[in-house]
């Protein structure tokens, strides 16, 4: 398959970017209808589906790693891209080949005129995974849960929500309690959903939602999860953080059938690039963390205040994010910043973060990253955080990796 003919059907895909991302019933009616038209992919594998706010992915590369492990055929499906699309479909861990890409959206184009880029994505994947011939397909939830076009697929065979925070205020509701009934909106008759840590009026309004559809809840914790994380030790993903997630991976795969050695094994293999990643460049380390809301950045501060060496933060974030509130948390755990534009759609400006924490700017990532790199030599940390679009571009920068355009979808 030669590139130009990925590329073709990509900037197809692309031109649907205008429409953004939508969350109605009619879209996800739309959604169903082009499934229909597709044979109905997303009925050709058992499934988990994952939706939350922080940690949802790192949950789901999790459970993919666990299955491969336990001799599974995996797919996987989550959103943004870092560096090219076809790093959202995965097959048994690999990024689905230019081949299989390009055959599944052009089918998903044609059968799904009307849809959205993130529907028409959606679609793809489902058919995809399908045509791999995977037996269970982790699914991410884009934004919400109860409008996302992943919803369109029957009851899994487990489902988790993981940490609710705010974030997408504009399309999922101002408080926490809001979002977290949008969020499980993706129950279903008969489900049992798996719930991360969550406070008591989170976790009332999940439990409202699901039982409404049919559906009942669990704690991901308790002492046999206690007991199996214990024997791991060290997790595949850096960040004290990540054992919440590994119990939400843990007691999903239970859902699963899957045994200790597996899961112990999944958990210590798991990887998921730009998510407190380390990567050696010829200049010194590099650790890369798209914390893009106050969640996020509280979390990747705890990890940068566990550190010895010298930071600076190359930092950029989307204007339509809470920046102000990650700069907070940020700022006093690295004495050196430096504030660069994302790529995708509009930036919040350097001059309105050097504003808020004095910082140097720099016109563009790789001029904020060699400076950086300056002010801490090559012993020292730099630290690049805040928009998974600037952690995309930097991955693509430090490793020579090839890029597709960044969408925020």
């Amino acid at each position: 398959m030669s590139a130009s003919r990925v590329g073709a059907v990509l900037a197809e895909l692309y031109a649907r970017v205008p429409r953004g991302m939508r969350l109605s019933e009619a879209s996800l009616t739309a959604m169903r209808e082009a499934c229909a038209r597709a044979g109905n992919p997303e009925r050709a594998f058992a499934a988990v589906h994952v939706a939350g706010t922080n940690g949802k992915g790192s949950v789901c590369a999790m459970v993919e790693s666990i299955a491969r492990a336990a001799g599974t055929r995996t797919g996987l499906y989550t959103s943004p891209h870092l560096c090219r699309f076809a790093e959202r479909i995965r097959i048994d861990g690999e990024p689905v080949t230019d081949a299989a890409l390009e055959s599944a959206l052009a089918q998903a184009i044609d059968l799904g005129p009307d849809l959205s880029f993130f529907e028409t994505a959606t679609l793809a994947a489902f058919i995809a995974l399908r045509d791999a011939k995977v037996e269970l397909a982790v699914l991410e939830v884009g934004i919400g849960g109860r409008l996302d076009a992943t919803n369109v697929i029957p009851p899994p065979r487990a489902a988790a929500i993981t940490r609710i925070a705010l974030d997408h205020m504009d399309m999922l509701g101002g408080t926490l309690a809001v979002i977290a009934r949008e969020k499980a909106g993706i129950a279903k008759p008969g489900m049992s959903i798996v719930v991360g840590a969550a406070d008591p009026e989170v976790r009332a309004a999940i439990d409202e939602t699901a039982q409404a559809a049919g559906a009942t809840t669990q704690e991901a914790d308790g002492p046999d999860a206690k007991a199996l994380l214990a024997r791991v030790a060290e997790l595949g993903l850096r960040g004290q953080h990540q054992w919440e997630n590994a119990t939400v991976a843990y007691r999903l795969t239970r859902e699963l059938g899957i045994g200790d050695a597996p899961i112990e094994r999944g958990l210590r293999e798991v990887r998921w690039p730009g998510r407190l990643e380390w990567v050696d460049g010829y200049d010194g380390p590099y650790l890369l963390d798209g914390a893009h809301n106050p969640d996020g950045a509280a979390a990747l501060a705890r990890y940068l205040g566990e550190q010895s060496s010298s930071l600076a933060l190359v930092f950029g974030a989307l204007a339509d994010k809470a920046w102000p509130q990650m700069l907070d948390l940020l700022a006093p755990v690295t004495p050196h910043r430096v504030y660069a534009e994302p790529p995708g759609r509009a930036a919040a400006s350097p001059r309105d973060l050097a504003l808020r924490h004095p910082g140097e700017r720099a016109a563009g990532l790789a001029a904020a990253m060699a400076r950086a790199r300056n002010l801490v030599g090559s012993g020292g940390i730099v630290v690049i955080a805040g928009s998974l679009y600037l952690v995309g571009e930097a991955r693509a920068l430090l490793l020579g990796l090839a890029r597709d355009p960044p969408v925020a979808m």
